[in-house]
C-alpha cells in the first residue's frame, strides 16, 4: 500500500527519488524518505512524517548521490512518525531498506536480532530486514547474496528496494506479494512500486514475479530467484501518457477521473462490439464457444468497489445469459475453504491487478484447479499474470484513492462479458442488438450527467451537513446504493449506509428523521410503482428523500431530484451511479476533505 522508487545511474537521483513518491503518493502518505549514496558509499538519509512536500522541503541542497532509494508509507507497523518511517537502517548505517508488505514472523526476528546486539531504533517490521541483511553483508558476501539470505528467514510479504553504502554500484530489489517494477533507461536504470512514478523517464518495464529478485546497476539487471536461479525478463512497453499523471485543469484527480469516463468508456468498448452478430469480440477471454456452454455458475471475486462492480457484472450475467451468478469479498472467499467446481467459472476484478486479497484468492482457485478469468485496469500487473485470461479494461492511470472511472469500465466489461456469454447461450439477436445500441450510447449519456455537475455541488453542499445518509435501491439499484454510500464514506467521511429499498420495513425504517436523509435509486422500469411506494414510507415519517431517477417523482415523494438518461433495463444501474459519485465528490468539498487522500486509505493494497 506504500510507495518505492529508486535510481542508479550517471545523474543525481534525488530529484527523481521526490518526483516518483509525489506520484505515487497515493499509495501511501502519512510519512517519505529517501536513501542516497555517492560513488564513494556513504548513505545520505532524510525521512519524515508527512506529505512528500513535507520530506522535499526537509532535503538540503547539498542532498546529492547517484544511487538512491525512496518510500512514501501507509502505516501498519507502528504510528506514523520520523522514526517509523523508510528507509530503515541497520547500526552501521551501511544498509538501507524500503518496504512495502507485512513481514509476519517480525517479532521472532527482532527478538533473535536483539540477543544479537541489534539495536532498534522504530517499531515497525521493516527494520527487522535492514538489520537482517547487514548481518549477512558483514560476513563479506555480495549484497544480493545477503538480501536472498535475509529473505530466506522471511514470512510475509514483500517489495523491497536495498542499498549498500558499501557496494553502491547496485541496487537490489525483491517482490513477494507486492509489485517491483524496473524501469529501463538510457545507461541509467530505475525501479518503483508503480509504473506511474517511471513513465516520465521510460516506457520500456519489467515486472518481477512473485519471489524473484533483481539486481540493478547503471548498464542493466539480472534476475534471480530465491534459490539463485538465473531468469529471464523480457521488457514491455507501458502505454500510458505522462499527462495521464497529471490533473489537466481540474481541482482534484477525482474530478478528472469522473469527467474522463465518457472516453474511459469508448475504450473499454473499443473493437469489442460486434454489429453483424449482435455480440461483443473477447478473445482475451481464451474460452471457446463450447467451453463457455460448460459453464453453469459464474462467481465474482473482488474488494471494495471491485466487489459491488462484481455485484452489477452478477446481475448482468444472470439477466442477458442467465447463467447463476454471485459477487463476494476476495478478502472472505479463501478463508472458508470454498468449493471449488469444475463447471464453474471465477472472475477476479482489480483496479491495479495487484490487491493482495484478490490475489490470493486467484491463487486458491488456481490451486484447487479452477478456472479464472480477470477484469483488470494495469497490463502486466500480478492478477492479470495469475489468471487464465480476461479482459484489461483500457481506462488509464486512476490517481485518486476513490475508484471511479475503473468502476464504470469494469461495469462496462461485465456488460460485455454478460452480452457475449448471452449470445452464446439463449440470448437473441433482437436482444443482442438492443444492448450493443445502448453501450454505444453510453458515453454521450454519461456527458449529459457530467453536465448536471454544478447542480449537483448545490446539493451536495446542503446535504453534506447531515448526521449520515441512507442510500437504497432495488434489485439492479442495490449494488449502485452500495457504491454510493461507499463513495460518501470514503472521501467525505459521512457516515451512509445502503439497504435494499424493500428491507426498510425490516428495521432500517426505524433510523429515518429529518436528520438521516435517503438517496433513492429509482429508475423508470418494472420495479418503479414499488420504489415509489418506497419513497411514500420515508416521507410518512419525516425523512427528507433525493431521488436518482429517469422520471421526476412527484413533490410529495422527494425534496430533491437529478435526472438520468434512459438507457436499456440492464444498464441502467450504470448511468444511475455517475451522479452518485459527483454528490461524494462535492459532499467532500464542502465539507473540506482531502478528496484525492482520503484519511486511513491507500489505493493499492498489497496487504491483508
Amino acid at each position: 500500500m506504500c510507495g518505492i522508487v529508486a535510481y542508479i545511474g550517471p545523474k543525481d537521483a534525488t530529484p527523481f527519488l521526490l518526483e516518483g513518491l509525489a506520484r505515487l503518493e497515493y499509495r501511501g502518505y502519512d510519512s517519505a524518505g529517501v536513501a542516497v549514496s555517492g560513488r564513494t558509499g556513504g548513505l545520505k538519509v532524510r525521512k519524515v512524517k508527512g506529505r512528500v512536500a513535507d520530506l522535499a522541503a526537509a532535503v538540503p541542497a547539498r542532498f546529492k548521490g547517484s544511487t538512491g532509494i525512496g518510500h512514501t508509507r501507509w502505516a501498519t507497523h507502528g504510528v506514523p512518525s520520523d522514526a517509523n518511517a523508510h528507509p530503515h537502517l541497520d547500526n552501521a548505517e551501511r544498509i538501507a531498506v524500503v518496504h512495502n508488505g507485512i513481514i509476519e514472523n517480525a517479532d521472532e526476528l527482532r527478538a533473535k536480532l536483539a540477543a544479537d546486539g541489534a539495536v532498534f531504533r522504530s517499531e515497525t517490521d521493516t527494520e527487522v530486514l535492514a538489520h537482517l541483511i547487514a548481518a549477512h553483508a558483514a560476513q563479506g558476501v555480495e549484497l544480493e547474496e545477503a538480501v536472498r539470505a535475509a529473505l530466506g528467514m522471511v514470512v510475509g510479504t514483500y517489495g523491497i528496494a536495498v542499498l549498500d553504502a558499501e557496494q553502491p554500484d547496485r541496487i537490489v530489489v525483491a517482490r513477494n506479494g507486492s509489485p517491483i517494477v524496473l524501469g529501463i533507461g538510457e545507461k541509467e536504470m530505475f525501479a518503483a512500486s508503480d509504473v506511474s512514478a517511471l513513465v516520465r523517464y521510460t516506457r520500456q518495464v519489467v515486472h518481477l514475479e512473485d519471489g524473484e529478485l533483481a539486481t540493478v546497476r547503471a548498464d542493466g539487471f539480472r534476475t534471480f530467484t530465491e534459490d539463485a536461479r538465473t531468469t529471464h525478463r523480457q521488457p514491455s512497453t507501458v502505454d500510458w501518457e505522462i499527462d495521464s499523471y497529471d490533473t489537466g485543469g481540474f481541482a482534484h484527480y477525482l474530478l478528472k477521473e469522473i469527467h474522463e469516463q465518457p472516453g474511459t468508456v469508448e475504450r473499454t468498448l473499443s473493437g469489442r462490439l460486434d454489429e453483424r452478430f449482435a455480440t461483443a469480440h473477447l478473445g482475451g477471454l481464451n474460452l471457446d464457444a463450447r467451453e463457455l456452454r460448460e459453464i453453469r455458475r459464474v462467481k465474482i471475486l473482488g474488494c471494495g468497489s471491485a466487489y459491488y462492480a462484481g455485484e452489477m457484472g452478477a446481475q448482468l450475467i444472470e439477466e442477458l445469459a442467465r447463467i447463476p451468478a454471485h459477487s463476494e469479498p476476495a478478502s472472505e472467499f479463501r478463508y472458508r475453504n470454498p468449493v471449488i467446481e469444475a463447471d464453474t467459472l471465477y472472475i477476479a476484478v482489480s483496479q491495479s491487478g495487484e490487491t493482495y486479497d484478490t490475489l490470493a484468492a486467484v491463487q486458491e482457485v488456481k490451486r484447487k484447479g479452477g478456472r479464472v478469468l480477470g477484469v483488470v485496469n494495469t497490463v502486466g500487473s500480478a492478477i492479470a499474470r495469475a489468471c487464465d485470461g480476461g479482459i484489461y479494461l483500457h481506462a488509464g492511470p486512476e490517481i485518486s484513492v476513490a475508484s471511479t472511472k475503473a468502476f464504470t469500465s469494469t461495469v462496462v466489461a461485465f456488460a460485455l462479458i454478460a452480452l457475449h456469454f448471452g449470445r452464446i447461450h439463449d440470448l437473441s439477436p433482437a436482444d443482442g442488438r438492443r444492448i450493443v445500441t445502448a453501450l454505444k450510447a453510453l458515453p454521450d449519456q454519461i456527458r449529459e450527467v457530467l453536465a448536471q455537475s454544478d447542480a449537483i455541488a448545490e446539493l451536495a453542499a446542503e446535504y453534506a451537513e447531515s448526521e449520515g445518509m441512507m442510500f437504497i435501491g432495488r434489485v439492479r439499484g442495490f449494488p449502485v446504493a452500495r457504491e454510493g454510500a461507499q463513495k460518501l464514506k470514503e472521501i467525505s467521511y459521512v457516515h451512509a449506509e445502503a439497504y435494499p429499498a424493500s428491507e426498510l420495513k425490516h428495521g432500517p425504517l426505524a433510523l429515518i428523521s429529518p436528520e438521516l436523509p435517503t438517496v433513492a435509486l429509482v429508475p423508470d422500469d418494472e420495479l418503479l410503482d414499488k420504489n415509489l411506494t418506497t419513497l411514500g414510507e420515508i416521507k410518512a415519517r419525516s425523512g427528507r428523500v433525493l431521488a436518482v431517477a429517469h422520471r421526476r417523482p412527484e413533490a410529495k415523494l422527494a425534496d430533491h431530484c437529478i435526472l438520468v438518461p434512459k438507457s436499456e433495463p440492464e444498464l441502467d444501474p450504470l448511468l444511475l451511479n455517475i451522479p452518485l459519485q459527483l454528490l461524494a465528490y462535492h459532499a467532500a468539498v464542502a465539507l473540506g476533505r482531502d478528496v484525492d487522500r482520503p484519511r486511513n486509505l491507500a489505493k493499492s493494497v498489497t496487504v491483508e
